[in-house]
C-alpha cells in the first residue's frame, strides 16, 4: 500500500490512492520515526479504504493521512483554511488547462508550447496531476529537483541543472499567470531553491580537433564534442560544393548557403519569407525567435555574394508559397503530386541529416553548426563583437565566451599595450 525511500540521509514515504501515486518527504533521518509514520499512514489509509475515515475535500491528502487524525482531526480541519474551487481547490492539471485555454494565439512559440507541455507532463508525473497547488511547498519542489538531478537525460548524462530549472521557470510562469487571475493566493514559493552544479559547455573546436577528440571519448563524450564542433570558411565551401551536387530538393541548397551566411536558427530559416529579401538593399530581415516576449523582433544581416547568387536562383524558382523556403512531397502510386508545402522543423531536420549522410559530415548534429561556425568565423577574422551580435541576434555572455579565444592575437596585443606602458 505504501513505502519508505531514502533520499540522500532523508526518509519519504511513497503510496497510491485512486490509482494517483503520491509522494510526500519526511524530513527525517530517523529510520524509527520514518516506520512509525509509515504504520500511521497505511491504518489511515485503510481507513479511508473501508469508509470509516473521511479525507478532506481540498488540502494535503499526504499530510492528512500522515496525521494522527483520531486525535487530531478538529486540529487538522481547522489547519486548513477555507477553500473554494478557483482558489486552493485548484489542482495543478486544472491549473495548466486553464492557462492553456487562455493563452493568446501568436503569444508563444511553437517550440516554447511543446517545451512546457513537455514540462507539464515531468511535473504532473512527480506531483500528481491531482496536487492542490495552494498546498505547493518549498520543500516539494527541492524534492523535485533532488529526484530529476537523478535521471538519465541524453547520451547517457545526467539531466542537467538547466533542464531541471527550465520546468521550474513553467511551473512559476503558469503560477504567476493563475494569480494575476485570482487563481492562486500566495507567492510562487521558489526562495531558497538549490539545484546540482551545471557544467560550463566546452569551447568550439575545428572539425579536426573533434575528429582527432572522438578517437577515445564515450559514446556521450562524442555526442557533447560534436555538439562543440564549427567549420571553417574552406570546410563550409566545401560542404556547400557537396550540397549544390547533391540536393534533392531545388531549395535544399539555398537553404544550407543561408544558414552558413546569416547564422540563422532553423526556426528562422523556416519563419522566412520572400519577402525578406531585398536585393536593393542586400539585406534579409530575420523573424528572430524570442529576444522579447512582448512583441515580435528582427533584425537586418547583408548578403555576401554567394548568398545573393543562391537567393537569386532559389527565387526565379519559386512555386509561390510565400515562405522562403519549401519541400516538395513525393507522390505516391494512384495519387497526383503533392503540392509545395512550407517547410517546417521536422522535414529541415531530414534535409540536413540526408543531405550529409554519406559525407564526412555525417556526424554534425543540425543546422546549429552553422550558427556555431559564422559566430566563430567572424571572430576569427576580427569582426567587432557588436557587428557580430546585430548580425546572430542576442547572445547570453556563455555563447560568447565559447569562441572568443577565437579573436586573432587580441589577448596578446592587449597585454603588451598595458606592459610597454608601464615600462
Amino acid at each position: 500500500m505504501a513505502s519508505l525511500e531514502k533520499r540522500g540521509s532523508a526518509y519519504r514515504i511513497v503510496f497510491r490512492y485512486a490509482g494517483i501515486k503520491y509522494a510526500r518527504s519526511l524530513e527525517t533521518k530517523s529510520e524509527k520515526t520514518a516506520q512509525a509514520a509509515l504504520a500511521r499512514l497505511e491504518d489511515n489509509l485503510h481507513r479511508l479504504q473501508l469508509g470509516t475515515l473521511q479525507a478532506p475535500e481540498h488540502g494535503d491528502l499526504a499530510g492528512f493521512l500522515l496525521a494522527d487524525v483520531r486525535r487530531n482531526a478538529t486540529a487538522f480541519s481547522a489547519s486548513v483554511p477555507p477553500q473554494t474551487p478557483t482558489a486552493s481547490g485548484l489542482t495543478l492539471a486544472c491549473l495548466f488547462e486553464r492557462f492553456w485555454a487562455n493563452l493568446p494565439e501568436g503569444s508563444l512559440e511553437k517550440s516554447t508550447i511543446a517545451g512546457m507541455k513537455i514540462h507539464q507532463r515531468q511535473l504532473e508525473k512527480h506531483f500528481g496531476k491531482t496536487l492542490f497547488i495552494q498546498s505547493l511547498t518549498l520543500s516539494q519542489l527541492q524534492g523535485y529537483i533532488q529526484e530529476r538531478s537523478k535521471d538519465k537525460g541524453l547520451h547517457g548524462h545526467r539531466v542537467k541543472s538547466t533542464t531541471i530549472k527550465k520546468a521550474i521557470v513553467t511551473l512559476r510562469t503558469v503560477w504567476n499567470w493563475g494569480r494575476q487571475h485570482e487563481l492562486i493566493e500566495k507567492e510562487f514559493p521558489s526562495r531558497g531553491l538549490k539545484y546540482p552544479k551545471g557544467e560550463e559547455k566546452l569551447p568550439f573546436m575545428t572539425f579536426a580537433e573533434v575528429q582527432k577528440r572522438v578517437l577515445n571519448a564515450s559514446v556521450a563524450e562524442a555526442a557533447e564534442l560534436w555538439e562543440c564542433a564549427f567549420l571553417s570558411t574552406r570546410e563550409i565551401n566545401e560542404l556547400l560544393e557537396r550540397v549544390k551536387a547533391f540536393g534533392k530538393q531545388p531549395a535544399v541548397h539555398p537553404m544550407f548557403m543561408f544558414a552558413a551566411h546569416t547564422g540563422a536558427r532553423r526556426s528562422e530559416m523556416i519563419r522566412s519569407k520572400l519577402t525578406d529579401i531585398d536585393f536593393v538593399e542586400n539585406v534579409i530581415t530575420i523573424h528572430e525567435r524570442k529576444r522579447s516576449h512582448d512583441k515580435v523582433t528582427t533584425r537586418r544581416v547583408p548578403m555576401s555574394p554567394p548568398l545573393r547568387d543562391a537567393m537569386k536562383s532559389l527565387v526565379s524558382s519559386h512555386p509561390g508559397t510565400g515562405s522562403t523556403f519549401w519541400h516538395q512531397a513525393s507522390a505516391t502510386r494512384g495519387h497526383r503530386m503533392v503540392a509545395p508545402q512550407p517547410l517546417d522543423a521536422d522535414t529541415a531536420h531530414d534535409y540536413f541529416k540526408q543531405t550529409l549522410s554519406d559525407t564526412k559530415w555525417n556526424k554534425l548534429r543540425g543546422w546549429h553548426v552553422f550558427r556555431h561556425s559564422f559566430c566563430s568565423n567572424a571572430a576569427a577574422a576580427g569582426i567587432d563583437q557588436r557587428i557580430i551580435n546585430s548580425w546572430v541576434g542576442h547572445q547570453t555572455e556563455e555563447m560568447v565566451q565559447r569562441y572568443r579565444h577565437m579573436l586573432p592575437n587580441h589577448e596578446q596585443a592587449a597585454i603588451a599595450l598595458v606592459f610597454s606602458a608601464s615600462s
